[in-house]
């Protein structure tokens, strides 16, 4: 069973920068799941998607993959032969972690996790990428080019699936979004202060894009099928066909 997150529960006399360390990791099943709406409905819909556009002898990518819950689903739904899924993070912790539960469930369909940076590894003839709230961590000038990368690697059919937290381009619609994403916060257990420190604590770290930057940022790679399929308030998931 998860700890619940406290991590912002106590005023802090310097916030420094949000990041995915141990103390992160010890909670992420609880913090994402009070902050994130329907990030559940998102998972259970990537193995979805999964099983509709995995194609035989290709690998499914989880670019971001925290503790492997998309490589998960896609275990349990993928059924096409030869498939490999390959689950990448940043965070030696979060490996450490992901390896575990992915060792916890078993299943035909290989999976293996790397630590390494998904801007540098090399991607190869795959059927389905997963960025799931990941991008939103990435230098925005590396952006570009790591979307490119992931098209370059797909099979035609195959698909990315791509779930952000997003910023409306006008002032008024986001602080709309906003002040519902804060509410649905405070609804799961978060104070005012905690909200407010690990606000300040992403601000440097999570540099957010609209709908619009999104779907132009596809397009310019080659993406033509663009599909939001999911969206609660300042969240959206989409997908993507080569």
């Amino acid at each position: 069973m998860s700890k619940k997150d406290a991590i912002y529960s106590v005023p802090k006399s310097t916030i420094g920068d949000f990041s995915f360390d141990e103390a992160v990791v010890d909670v992420f099943p609880d913090m994402i799941k009070r902050s994130v709406p329907g990030y559940s409905t998102i998972i259970d819909n990537i193995g979805l998607i999964a099983q509709k556009y995995a194609l035989p002898n290709t690998n499914l990518y989880d670019l971001g993959c925290s503790l492997g819950e998309a490589s998960i689903v896609m275990r349990r739904k993928v059924s096409q032969d030869g498939c490999k899924i390959i689950a990448v993070d940043n965070s030696p912790a979060m490996i450490e972690k992901c390896e575990r539960h992915l060792h916890a469930f078993r299943s035909n369909v290989p999976v293996e996790a790397v630590c390494s940076d998904i801007t540098k590894i090399s991607l190869e003839n795959a059927s389905v990428v997963v960025l799931n709230f990941t991008l939103q961590f990435i230098e925005p000038e590396l952006r570009r080019a790591l979307i490119e990368s992931i098209y370059a690697a797909l099979k035609p059919g195959g698909v990315l699936v791509l779930s952000e937290k997003i910023r409306h381009p006008n002032q008024v619609g986001d602080e709309l979004l906003v002040t519902l994403h804060h509410e649905f916060k405070r609804n799961n257990g978060y104070s005012e202060l905690e909200i407010s420190q690990k606000r300040s604590a992403l601000e440097n770290v999570m540099r957010i894009d609209t709908l619009e930057q999104h779907d132009a940022r596809l397009k310019q790679a080659g993406f033509t099928d663009i599909v939001p399929w999911f969206s609660c308030f300042n969240f959206s998931s989409i997908v993507a066909v080569k």
